[in-house]
């Protein structure tokens, strides 16, 4: 996931200076904007004014490949014009697309309407502010949190513990209209522990926020409650938005609630959870009939649009409501065109048709859940589906929708250029995508998104068609992809400044091509047709997998974008494979042949050639076809990978084992190299990467390779823990070994869940079809999957979160959490799905 330095945070205004240099780059070279067309006519004007001039061929070579990398592929998008808007997708129109919030909606818009949730447990003593909940955080001790149920696109429940609180969040989406329908969401708020003598006192924030010339206009009721917002956009023609007073839950009677209200320009998204905790200056009462006053902090209470900014900036319009829990509050959406197009009639989705239609929706989901899965007739216990049923809920509940321009550093290196380049803005671009987990990684990730997709596709083929879509819409003119998606200014304030810049001469394991091989096998007319319109991207994608990563000798492949051998680094890592600090060669060289990367091409060329032919592609079929069997031919991979001295396959670089960090005051921990030197040789790194050849089933059932991997992977001294595949042999020397001073192991022994997903498949894979090692694939596949299952079950159940990866020592989660990308992978195994 090269994730490995991203723990540390980063201020919005240093996340802002390499944007600023890129606006700056992008302003002199007149290439900030993303124009298809004018590519072609101006590289041909720059070659004839170079050639009347006399520059440098290789002046001219590397202003081509700058220009090409901030330019978008010509091939016609994988989707429909305009997929994204109301009149296409009004069912997806409207959806929780801001994972990164513990509760909003938003339009799929590059200038949407926002609405999202904020609320605090206000505190009795003067001069002490609230903890303000709002965006989903690592360390802010909210948890567990997280979907029960999500369908994906109509409705779901979520559950958000808060120290003493428990939050209830539900929202239900009901077609009509135009402009993507009505919605009505539902906040429950109780004390976490059943007759609590003291009810604590919450103030519930609900907000709306506008990014354009969009209109808002406040009804003011009694007492500084809003009686409704009314709007309009281009995009939502008019609707209204109203918050009705709080009851208690189950019940239709209103309870007393205190108001307050702000209104403002958009400070812009970053800043709104600031903005409110500034604005939370001034002490109120609230003073229900016949008891006795409490105090809280609240907003000014004024409905005076303050602080306008500059014509277009948008509006951020907040009501704040505070009683005693418990308590429910429902706050809705209803649209112009939906009222005049049939839903008046049928009444406002509040109170007890609200509750109707939750109840309803959720018995559909768990129907549609057995049906799809079939936990439940496959003898798994109700724990077990409940596990699945959330696995599920959350992935679909971390979609998102972002929009906006990444940073882009060009590739120069082929023409030998060694010069200082700026990054520049990539042309704006939408992407519509699962995430790897809301706290700490809300945002698209190229190596993730194969992995859940598997999930969703399974559930909902469309999200996935549109997913793939949307990120084979990412391409540029040389048909790569960005490994991290950071578009708009939320993602890009949570990302450190050093990984904002995306290096066009890096790739990811292209994952995409894993639901890609489902769509081939299932044979749906809708995917057919889908991957008709995506093959081209699809195909020059994988072209520039092919070339751009190409290795020393013919048939091998190399990593490009290893770190530098610096004095602190164990192992420079390889954050492009997705495996980070998984040891490679000690001493990185353009020698390297990477195992890993090898079969993923291999993969490709496969999944590409068998889609080519059966699209009827001639001549790419006839180009991929022969890569495809030279890079499967066993002769070819024994070659370049079988270390006989190892009894695996393994990576070849120039490399040493004797390599340490050793403490070095006042320097710290520092790389010490002894004895012997390094040398051309197969790297002694027995773990993940030696098993790729199964894990993507490129060896043949009667392989005299296959027994050798099958007994380390089954070996407890090696890469068998009672808890799933460990990343690393337990007798390797960099098993559990710091990378640096400062940077733990992280792909070092840890068990992950996507790998072991994929070993499963191929003991499943070997253990269906006649060979040598058919029984001992059986044996391994339901032993591993028990061990996997097990785990990830008793630790959602202790800790009420699917992790980022497991302990191999003791099956404890570790890393970020909630983790509800690829561990959700953990249904899959559950249902017997590959």
């Amino acid at each position: 996931m090269a994730r490995g330095e991203r723990r540390r945070r980063a201020a919005a205004a240093e996340g802002a200076r390499p944007l600023e240099r890129a606006r700056a780059a992008g302003r002199r070279d007149g290439r900030a904007g993303g124009a298809r067309g004018s590519a072609s006519g101006a590289a041909l004007a720059v070659v004839v004014l170079a050639l009347a001039f006399g520059l440098s061929g290789r002046w001219v070579l590397a202003w081509l490949r700058v220009r090409r990398a901030l330019t978008l592929h010509p091939a016609p998008s994988a989707l429909p014009p305009d997929s994204s808007s109301p009149a296409v997708a009004p069912e997806l129109f409207w959806g929780t697309y801001r994972p990164h919030v513990y509760f909003g909606m938003k339009t799929r818009s590059p200038k949407p309407l926002l609405t999202g949730l904020m609320w605090a447990q206000q505190g009795a003593t003067p001069g002490t502010p609230p903890k303000l909940r709002h965006t989903c955080e690592q360390g802010d001790g909210v948890g567990p949190y997280g979907w029960e149920f999500h369908d994906g696109r109509t409705f779901g429940r979520q559950h958000i513990h808060d120290g003493a609180l428990r939050l209830t969040t539900e929202f239900v989406k009901r077609p009509g209209g135009q402009h993507g329908g009505d919605w009505s969401w539902r906040v429950t708020v109780e004390p976490q522990a059943s007759g609590t003598p003291s009810f604590p006192l919450v103030s519930l924030f609900f907000y709306v926020v506008t990014d354009g010339q969009e209109v808002l206009l406040p009804e003011i009721g009694a007492k500084g409650q809003l009686k409704s917002i009314s709007g309009h956009t281009s995009e939502l023609g008019d609707f209204r938005l109203t918050l009705l007073p709080p009851t208690s839950p189950g019940d239709t009677v209103p309870k007393h609630g205190s108001y307050n209200v702000f209104w403002s320009s958009n400070p812009g998204l970053p800043q709104l959870t600031d903005m409110v905790k500034s604005r939370l200056n001034s002490w109120f009462q609230h003073r229900p009939p016949g008891a006795s006053p409490d105090r809280y902090l609240g907003l000014p209470g004024s409905l005076k649009w303050e602080e306008r900014g500059p014509s277009g900036q948008g509006q951020f319009l907040i009501q704040q409501v505070t009683l005693k829990a418990p308590f429910s509050v429902e706050f809705v959406f209803e649209s112009g065109s939906a009222a005049t197009g049939g839903n008046q009639a049928s009444g406002r989705l509040v109170g007890s048709q609200l509750t109707q239609a939750l109840e309803s929706h959720a018995a559909a989901f768990k129907e549609r859940f057995e049906k799809t899965f079939q936990l439940k007739e496959k003898g798994l216990s109700p724990e077990e589906q409940a596990l699945g049923q959330v696995a599920l809920s959350g992935l679909l509940g971390g979609i998102g929708y972002f929009y906006g321009q990444g940073l882009v550093l060009p590739d120069t290196s082929m023409e030998g250029s060694e010069q200082k380049m700026d990054p520049a803005l990539f042309p704006p671009v939408p992407l519509f995508s699962g995430v790897p987990s809301r706290s700490f990684f809300p945002r698209g990730f190229l190596w993730d998104e194969g992995f859940h997709q598997l999930v969703v596709q399974r559930w909902d083929p469309h999200l996935t068609r549109e997913a793939l879509g949307h990120w084979l819409g990412l391409l540029n003119a040389d048909g790569w992809i960005g490994r991290e998606q950071i578009l708009g200014d939320e993602a890009r304030v949570r990302v450190p400044p050093e990984f904002l810049v995306q290096r066009a001469a890096h790739a990811n394991p292209p994952t995409l091509l894993l639901p890609v091989v489902h769509m081939l096998e299932g044979h749906d007319p809708d995917d057919l047709a889908f991957l008709r319109k995506a093959f081209p991207r699809l195909h020059a994608w994988f072209s520039w997998l092919h070339q751009s990563q190409a290795g020393p000798v013919p048939l091998s492949y190399r990593w490009r974008g290893r770190d530098l051998a610096l004095p602190t680094l164990l192992n420079p890592k390889t954050l492009p494979s997705g495996l980070d600090d998984y040891p490679r060669a000690s001493h990185p060289s353009t020698a390297e042949r990477h195992l890993d990367l090898r079969c993923w091409v291999a993969l490709g060329a496969r999944v590409l050639s068998q889609l080519a032919e059966q699209l009827g592609e001639t001549e790419a079929a006839a180009e991929l076809g022969p890569l495809a069997a030279s890079l499967e031919e066993p002769g070819s991979l024994d070659e370049l990978h079988w270390a006989p001295e190892l009894g695996v396959f393994a990576d070849f670089g120039n490399h040493t084992k004797a390599v340490q960090l050793k403490s070095r005051p006042p320097q710290g921990l520092v790389r010490v190299v002894g004895r012997p030197p390094p040398r051309l040789q197969y790297v002694d790194a027995l773990g993940y990467v030696s098993l790729f050849p199964l894990l993507l089933q490129l060896l043949d059932p009667s392989s005299p390779r296959l027994g050798p991997l099958l007994d380390v992977l089954a070996d407890s001294r090696h890469l068998w823990s009672p808890f799933g595949l460990r990343s690393l042999s337990a007798s390797s020397l960099f098993y559990k070994q710091r990378n640096t001073e400062h940077d733990p192991p992280y792909w070092r022994g840890a068990v992950w869940l996507n790998i072991n997903y994929l070993a499963l498949g191929a003991l499943h894979h070997y253990g269906h079809v006649e060979g040598p090692h058919k029984v001992q694939a059986a044996k391994l596949y339901h032993e591993l999957r028990a061990n996997v299952v097990r785990n990830v079950r008793q630790q959602y159940q202790a800790t009420g979160f699917l992790w980022e990866q497991y302990s191999d020592q003791d099956g404890r989660g570790m890393g970020c959490r909630p983790f509800q990308g690829w561990t959700s992978l953990v249904l899959l195994i559950m249902a017997e799905e590959y």
